[in-house]
């Protein structure tokens, strides 16, 4: 059997798009997965991104998500919006709002340039449990007792859990180190990514982030929208900036971090492509 795919990049966050409302495919599970993604061996991808058919009349599609190492995720910002681009032009929406169902929530998407893209990210939960973070008290910022110093950083939930951490220079953050630190321990029972930001000014910061199940990408839409509103719910930063990442750069409405989140970037569709 041979089927078609879709490689599509938001910011170099990349992505394999497989459109299951168009075409029968064998259900994928996470050794498959691995081997698509790997970049030697396979197609190479950050997250792959399965389309499947909508079961509500507002909904065009449904979307699951896995990572490169065959693990699930419930959300995606980037890939996110690469999926708005992609309906965008295979759905003939002509710049039209549409909704998907993802993981955790819906999501409102909308082509807004020729190779632009918004998505509503829904609000930022900040309740220890719905993140889920376990063994701390009192209020954020917690701390975090790593190779001899203690780590101040912020905890939130986009849909997925994220850890926020101010550097002075994050060209020399910690990621594979403290990052990793992080993503492994009982605080965060379902690991999390670990975002490490440097502020600019009120609105511009650059971000390194390490994605659960795929290591360090070169753009991360959840992570942005996570370091944003951790930013300016304290103050930090104002309620609408841009992120700069290796890969490109994000736009991130958060309504001071207690509202809903928009998140707005490039998309691209790279090529399509045939899995026999």
């Amino acid at each position: 059997m041979r089927w078609q795919f879709h490689k599509m990049q938001g910011a170099g966050n990349d992505f394999m798009l497989l459109d299951r409302r168009q075409q029968h495919t064998p259900e994928l599970d996470p050794a498959r997965i691995r081997d698509l993604a790997d970049r030697h061996r396979g197609i190479g991808f950050d997250q792959a991104l399965i389309l499947e058919p909508a079961k509500r009349p507002e909904i065009v599609a449904r979307i699951t998500i896995w990572n490169a190492d065959g693990s699930t995720a419930e959300q995606c910002g980037n890939g996110l919006r690469c999926v708005g681009l992609y309906l965008d032009e295979n759905d003939q929406r002509k710049g039209a709002a549409l909704t998907i169902a993802g993981p955790a929530s819906d999501h409102q998407l909308q082509r807004i340039g020729p190779n632009e893209v918004s998505v509503a990210m829904g609000a930022a939960r900040w309740e220890a449990a719905e993140i889920p973070l376990t063994g701390v008290t009192g209020a954020a910022p917690w701390t975090f007792d790593h190779a001899g110093q203690s780590v101040n950083f912020g905890a939130l939930s986009m849909g997925n859990p994220h850890a926020v951490i101010e550097v002075d220079d994050v060209d020399r953050a910690p990621l594979a180190t403290l990052g990793r630190a992080l993503q492994e321990s009982p605080l965060f029972p379902h690991s999390c990514n670990v975002g490490f930001i440097q502020v600019l000014n009120r609105q511009q910061a650059r971000l390194r982030v390490l994605e659960r199940g795929a290591g360090e990408t070169l753009a991360c839409g959840s992570g942005a929208s996570a370091a944003a509103a951790w930013m300016a719910r304290n103050g930090r930063m104002d309620s609408q900036v841009t992120i700069t990442m290796a890969g490109g750069v994000l736009g991130v409405e958060s309504e001071t971090g207690l509202g809903p989140i928009t998140l707005t970037g490039p998309a691209q569709h790279v090529y399509l492509g045939m899995i026999e």
